[in-house]
């Protein structure tokens, strides 16, 4: 934002604050860089918690603190200033007696400047935990000012679009943040434990050919080369590679693109984890899928009874496993079993629910399409949803006593996928075809259909072993825990139009 658009009195605070800075440059004593703090406001809170006043004198601890003041209030030659750093805050107990002509340059400090501290611990009057400063540094000059509203930015798109302020003045944008980063560290934990052996790696972020997942790319072009490449859609391609070349539990937590809408649940740019594991089955995975996420609660939350947006979830109970068939039977008891795999029944009960659909839709994508529209929404507990299609499974495994449907399956959780599984296809004659099928509904208009990868074809003729897949979408497990309605929430810079 420019300053000419600021309201008026923010115009005239900046204008201060410029003047004091510039006051600060004619003394050479502006952003120094000669601080080292020693300790964290939350580590003392909580070292200290419990001790009163003469245990934390006799104690006799000398701390430098260094944070940003968010509160300042001052009675005559005594002030109290509340400092926040990365941990959490602490107050500091300024006075004039023990600062000298520091404590006059200090008065005209403002809010959101960053301050170092040095001095013994203590308890104030009121029982609050307290730096008795010695010394006191002013090493970063603020100069606009913070919002008044100290529990938060009321404006949503402020709050996504100015993330740094966010963070400063809403602890419950800091908390989620801070829960993303463990649960992710919790993972990595679980998956290179001795039991499990897998191995975490990097692969491309940009691809000649994009593939992976039934996705929209986006396009760029590299200079060098002279050829149009796509922002990695999915990992998939290359890590299945890693384990044709014997990297037999690979996975890789990566950032994906999604040329496609912006919504509470989708952002162009995303995070998932996706693994592979030789030797193992879509039933496999599914244990591994719900026991990782039961141990992350554990171990991230200290829980596994979780709300998100209002409704009780439990991820501590077995998850259901039900097939995509007998769900959508369930739902629209209306559809006989027979009518499964009719196309022209499966088209009637779409126009009747109005679902729109094209002319080259078989009965898999059909049943799909019925089931997202009626089933979806009301898988609250978690559940495996199981025995998809084989028409919209391109890279699964079909099931060996019915090929017109796959060893897959998708978490739902509160009615939104959280991740997808499958026994992989490791035949190169079967994945080819597959391949060609896709390149056709491309042909035919369908702009999230696959290419044709003929360097993976070539990587599985040189065999890979049967092997269990899974991808969990990471922001929205992060929006579980968190509880938490929208992905711009987990997302520290989520996709915003530009500003005018």
């Amino acid at each position: 934002m420019n300053d000419d658009i600021l309201p008026p009195d923010e115009n005239k605070l900046i204008a201060e604050r410029r003047e004091k800075l510039r006051a600060l440059r004619i003394h050479g004593i502006a952003f120094p860089n000669d601080f080292r703090p020693d300790a964290y406001a939350g580590d003392l809170q909580s070292e200290f918690d419990g001790k009163d006043a003469p245990a934390v004198e006799a104690i006799a601890r000398r701390v430098k603190m260094a944070g940003r003041i968010v509160l300042k209030r001052g009675q005559g030659k005594v002030s109290f200033v509340q400092i926040q750093d990365m941990s959490g805050r602490i107050q500091l107990f300024v006075q004039s007696n023990a600062l000298g002509d520091v404590y006059e340059a200090f008065k005209s400090w403002d809010v959101g400047d960053i301050v170092g501290a040095e001095g013994p611990l203590m308890r104030t009057k009121t029982g609050e935990l307290s730096v008795k400063v010695e010394k006191l540094h002013l090493l970063t000059k603020s100069l606009r000012p913070l919002p008044d509203k100290w529990h938060g930015l009321a404006d949503i798109e402020q709050r996504y679009r100015q993330r740094y302020v966010d963070l400063i003045v809403t602890p419950e944008s800091r908390r989620v943040f801070a829960l993303r980063a463990h649960m992710i560290r919790c993972i990595r934990d679980y998956l290179e434990s001795p039991q499990r052996r897998f191995v975490e790696v990097e692969t491309p972020m940009m691809h000649a050919i994009p593939g992976g997942a039934t996705a929209r790319p986006f396009v760029t072009h590299h200079n060098a080369l002279d050829i149009d490449m796509y922002l990695r859609v999915a990992p998939e391609l290359y890590l299945k590679r890693l384990v044709v070349g014997g990297i037999e539990r690979v996975y890789e937590i990566n950032r994906n693109f999604r040329n496609e809408g912006v919504s509470t649940r989708h952002n162009p740019e995303f995070t998932m984890l996706e693994l592979y594991q030789a030797y193992a089955t879509y039933n496999e995975v599914m244990d591994l899928t719900e026991d990782m996420i039961r141990e992350t609660a554990k171990i991230a939350l200290g829980k596994t009874q979780l709300e998100w947006e209002g409704r009780a979830i439990d991820v501590g109970a077995p998850f259901r496993r039900w097939r995509l068939d007998e769900a959508v039977q369930h739902h629209n008891p209306e559809i006989a079993a027979s009518q499964m795999r009719d196309v022209a029944a499966l088209r009637a009960h779409c126009a009747r629910l109005k679902i729109p659909v094209k002319p080259d839709y078989g009965w898999g994508k059909l049943l799909l399409e019925i089931f997202e529209k009626t089933v979806e929404s009301s898988l609250v507990q978690p559940t495996f949803i199981t025995a998809y299609p084989t028409e919209v499974s391109p890279l699964a495994r079909a099931n060996d006593s019915d090929s017109g449907i796959t060893d897959r399956f998708e978490l739902f959780v509160g009615g939104k996928e959280l991740a997808n599984g499958f026994s992989e296809l490791n035949d190169p004659e079967d994945q080819a075809v597959r391949f060609r099928a896709q390149v056709a509904a491309k042909d035919s208009g369908d702009d999230e259909a696959m290419h044709f990868d003929a360097d993976y074809i070539r990587a599985l003729e040189y065999g890979m072993p049967p092997t269990g897949g899974l991808g969990v979408g990471i922001d929205r497990l992060v929006m579980l825990f968190a509880d938490v309605p929208s992905i711009r929430d987990v997302l520290l810079f989520p996709y915003m139009r530009p500003e005018s």
